[in-house]
């Protein structure tokens, strides 16, 4: 009983609450974390590629702290493995488990070689709050109505979540390591990088410091300031649990200790976890929501491909305020406000007619917190095409939208230089820090600068909305 054990490390780069690194520390034998650079992570975006590149390297610091190490390979999942199980001797695998198309298909292969092979592979739940197989409605299928999956969960217990593992016992000796340099997963982010390092905060102990500030304040008023474009009134977490460095369940019973001291907004938190879970629990059920209409019918809309508006949306140059700063926004830090993400992804699909997989693609090249799961379900949503969707005809105003949650313009002069009433010869030096953020950022063929006259709007809202409603009447008249 002296085989190593290895770890494999994906989606999951925590000490606290992960059940595949704490039933191995528990068996008493020498453990090998690594993390593999394979199939389903190649197709990776840069922003989420380079995030993940700083994960590792805090995380890797992380266990070292506690005697051990991450080994980093680069590979397919399965030969990658079997070569470290030859180099070490180890006889198990384990790893926690993930259930989007992709991710999914390539656990079931490896764990099916390996038995194969007669290695032990075991995997744990620790991705999400509860397994999609395990909420099931009341006939017995998966849930497609978010409402009634929430309340079929909420007065659920989980199990407590487990303690920080404090020391891995190491093999006699340890596997050649690809150097984590050497991937340069921040390439494509070229100079955005610096910038977007900025906004984030990366690893598990700034998540936790995360969680706790949240509850500690503004957590009390998530359910209204939540949508306040200007305002702080998120957690941002959604970064971190995307990398695994804080549990979804850690955040649940923070969420649920705050709603017992009083705090009114924590159960709309809460409630935000489980829409999550809502997203991998369709993903695993209807792989098709990451790739394609989940709504069948959908297929035949006239949904345009990529096209000239599309790219003005993406650079944040469509002339519609609120529109213009979330995509800077998403550009300078990797992350936008949820509301802004509605209302960004409702002009492209709607007033633009443009397919959603052309915004769900930027978003996924561009996010920090890109979750596959999670982007699929929001930008679906938001077209009409999706599970639990917002109807076609109900069509975000952004301007009107702006005016309600924006109504002293504060978020849109902080991202859009052209609007923070800095005269043009000077505004690359009076703007606010964040809108010039997204001019260090940009890739300088984009040839643009703060001094530029603002653009007038690519699409008329009024025309745009009649066009897209014109459009939904006929595929409805079509079924």
């Amino acid at each position: 009983m002296t085989a190593p054990i290895l770890l494999w490390q994906r989606r999951d780069l925590r000490l606290t609450d992960n059940p595949a690194m704490a039933w191995a520390a528990a068996q008493g034998r020498p453990v090998i974390p690594v993390y593999v650079l394979d199939e389903c992570m190649a197709g990776w975006g840069a922003a989420p590629s380079w995030r993940m590149g700083r994960s590792l390297e805090v995380h890797a610091k992380r266990m070292e702290e506690i005697g051990s190490r991450l080994i980093l390979r680069r590979g397919d999942a399965l030969p990658t493995l079997r070569a470290l199980i030859e180099e070490t001797g180890a006889d198990t695998v384990v790893w926690n488990r993930l259930y989007v198309a992709d991710e999914k298909a390539r656990d079931e292969g490896v764990k099916a070689a390996l038995k194969e092979d007669g290695i032990e592979a075991k995997s744990f739940h620790g991705h999400t709050l509860f397994e999609p197989w395990e909420v099931e409605s009341k006939t017995g299928g998966f849930y497609k109505v978010f409402t009634p999956f929430w309340r079929a969960v909420r007065d659920r217990d989980l199990d407590a979540p487990l303690a920080p593992v404090e020391a891995l016992e190491a093999p006699s000796a340890w596997p050649a390591s690809d150097d984590l340099t050497g991937w340069k997963l921040a390439a494509r982010m070229v100079r955005g990088a610096e910038v977007v390092e900025r906004y984030a905060r990366i690893g598990e102990l700034e998540a936790r410091a995360r969680l706790v500030e949240f509850c500690d304040g503004p957590v009390a008023d998530y359910a209204d300031a939540r949508d306040m474009l200007a305002d702080e009134g998120t957690s941002g977490l959604s970064e971190n649990l995307t990398y695994g460095e804080i549990s979804a369940r850690e955040c649940w019973f923070a969420g649920w200790r705050a709603h017992e001291e009083g705090k009114a907004g924590a159960e709309t938190f809460v409630k935000e976890l489980v829409w999550r879970d809502f997203a991998h629990h369709l993903a695993y059920h209807t792989p098709r929501l990451t790739s394609d209409n989940w709504k069948e019918e959908w297929d035949a809309f006239p949904w345009r491909g990529d096209n000239e508006d599309a790219e003005a949306w993406r650079r944040g140059r469509t002339g519609i305020e609120v529109v213009d700063a979330a995509m800077r926004q998403l550009y300078a830090s990797g992350t936008m406000h949820n509301r802004a993400r509605m209302l960004v992804a409702s002009l492209l699909t709607k007033h633009m007619m443009t397919h959603w997989k052309v915004g769900l693609d930027w978003f996924a090249d561009c996010l920090i917190d890109w979750d596959p799961a999670s982007n699929a379900m929001g930008w679906q949503w938001t077209a009409g095409s999706g599970p639990d969707a917002a109807p076609f005809f109900r069509v975000f105003n952004p301007d009107t939208q702006a005016e309600k949650f924006d109504p002293e313009g504060r978020y849109r002069r902080r991202w859009v230089a052209e609007l923070s009433g800095a005269p043009r010869e000077s505004r690359a030096s009076n703007a606010p820090d964040d809108a010039l953020a997204f001019f260090e950022a940009i890739p300088r063929s984009w040839g643009l600068s703060p001094s530029d006259r603002y653009p007038d709007p690519v699409v008329d809202l009024k025309a745009g909305r009649e066009r897209a409603l014109e459009a939904y009447s006929a595929r409805a008249a079509a079924e």
